[in-house]
């Protein structure tokens, strides 16, 4: 196994492609500190490494394959298991135990962790009714009694490690007669070596004293034991995760065409030449980058607020009238987007009251943006940020205007393979609009994608790129597509491309 503590990750990139090749051969478990504001300045001042965003610390490791733990108490508990167990093949977990309370807790725990307890299979039941008072509890978990001894312990975990309906074990217990711990503990472990070997054994000794030491030394080997249920419980559902990601393919990024690299390269060259600082791409700029990148944009175009009835007519209605305005970073706040426009009338009225709002907001207007109103689809967004350690980090969200509020979203490093990008919206708790929620629309789920491998790939062709908000792309019907209604995006010039000042 690795074991990693971590204040900083020194070179995020090459972790990046190491870990994962590491990850499929052996287990790495890391805790890193430093997630909270002093935590992060009593890491830098001790080791003189910049503390990371914890955001890209979790897509970092979400996507390396890495097991995280909250706590070094975690961490450990994590390495005891996985240092002498295999890994589950699965997430149905079987419990025995002699007190009610610590398997109930042992089960909420483990359902709370994506583990499940399954029923055992019928002639497992009839195996424990052959030994066990009529008084025990033949389902999962089994309850033994308070009564049970070692001999009850050895058959019950026998039975239960053959069943074909549990990929792991654990055993709980908890002192309740005068047999000695170690007794109790030796039967456990003659026990978990009639588990078939692909099958993790896991104990629970709720008692104040150390674990017996014959755990240590079964026939099996070591066997892992935890103080409480849900030390348990995460130490498997991590194992279980784990092997999940093992099991992952490796997934595909996506790479631009040559040509459309050129056309992409070409904008970007022409916007920072003689640039000084980060400059905010307008509309139709960024709207040449996204179509030649193969991410659809609503019909748009700019005009005067004279002019805007004249290009609404070559546009076509229904119309969104969009401030264009320096400073101006969310348009909405200063109620700079006027919907519903179905004549030039309406138009020219917009056009007018967006010069308005402009001037009082104190922003100077540059013009209108009269685009074609996409009507239905689910909102969603996807954007870019930038981590000062890590770089860019590619974003997902539901909800358009209410992702900030619901804070949903995922993040992953560039490049986003289709694995990852699938992975992303599945963790999602607004995810689930994309399947059509009670009578509502499902939304075109292997569009939206493609949009986050496609702006993943837009990261790789432009190292400039340090911010960019597709906010709202309204995902349509399945087979429909996704089209982005509003964008902005932001690139920083490398230093050989700042012009000196004369």
């Amino acid at each position: 196994m690795v074991v990693l503590y971590l204040e900083s990750v020194g070179n995020p990139r090459k972790f990046a492609r190491l870990a994962p090749e590491v990850a499929r051969r052996r287990p790495i478990v890391a805790v890193k500190s430093g997630r909270s504001a002093a935590g992060r300045r009593a890491a830098s001042s001790h080791s003189a490494a910049l503390a990371n965003l914890d955001v890209a610390v979790e897509a970092l490791f979400e996507q390396a394959g890495v097991i995280r733990t909250n706590t070094l108490m975690e961490m450990f508990d994590v390495v005891a298991m996985l240092s002498t167990q295999p890994i589950p093949a699965g997430p149905r977990v079987g419990v025995v135990t002699n007190a009610g309370g610590p398997g109930i807790l042992l089960a909420d725990a483990c359902e709370a962790q994506d583990l499940v307890l399954p029923q055992p299979a019928d002639a497992t039941t009839d195996t424990l009714r052959s030994f066990l008072p009529s008084r025990a509890a033949f389902g999962n978990p089994v309850d033994l009694t308070a009564a049970a001894g070692p001999e009850e312990y050895e058959r019950a975990i026998t039975a239960l490690g053959a069943d074909p309906n549990f990929d792991s074990l654990v055993a709980v217990y908890i002192p309740a007669t005068e047999a000695p711990r170690s007794i109790v503990a030796d039967a456990i472990a003659r026990g978990a070596s009639q588990v078939p070997t692909h099958k993790p054994v896991l104990t629970v000794f709720l008692s104040s004293q150390w674990p017996p030491p014959v755990l240590k030394a079964s026939a099996r080997g070591s066997l892992p034991s935890y103080s409480f249920p849900e030390n348990a419980a995460m130490a498997l559902a991590a194992a279980y995760r784990y092997a999940r990601w093992r099991e992952r393919p490796r997934g595909t990024a996506l790479e631009l065409s040559p040509f459309a690299m050129g056309a992409v390269r070409a904008v970007v060259d022409r916007v920072l030449d003689g640039a000084s600082g980060p400059i905010w791409l307008a509309p139709e700029d960024i709207a040449t980058i996204l179509r030649a990148a193969g991410i659809e944009v609503a019909l748009a175009e700019r005009a005067s607020v004279a002019d805007a009835p004249r290009v609404a007519d070559s546009v076509g209605y229904p119309l969104v009238a969009k401030v264009i305005a320096p400073g101006v970073t969310h348009k909405s706040d200063i109620g700079g987007v006027i919907m519903g426009l179905h004549s030039p009338l309406a138009v020219a009225e917009a056009a007018v009251a967006l010069a308005e709002r402009a001037r009082a907001a104190g922003a100077a207007l540059e013009g209108v943006l009269l685009q074609r109103e996409v009507q239905g689809g689910i909102e969603a967004l996807v954007a870019v940020t930038t981590d000062p350690t890590f770089g860019p980090l590619v974003v997902c969200g539901m909800g358009g205007a209410l992702v900030e509020m619901l804070h949903d979203v995922a993040f992953r490093l560039s490049p986003v393979t289709d694995i990852d990008a699938r992975e992303m919206l599945a963790s999602l708790r607004t995810g689930r609009l994309l399947d059509g929620h009670r009578s509502a629309a499902p939304g075109d789920r292997e569009a939206l994608i493609t949009v986050l491998q496609r702006v993943s790939a837009l990261i790789e062709a432009i190292p400039e790129l340090t911010e960019m908000d597709l906010n709202p792309i309204k995902v349509l019907p399945p087979g429909k597509g996704a089209t982005v209604v509003d964008a902005r995006m932001r690139l920083h010039p490398t230093p050989r491309q700042i012009q000196p000042e004369s």
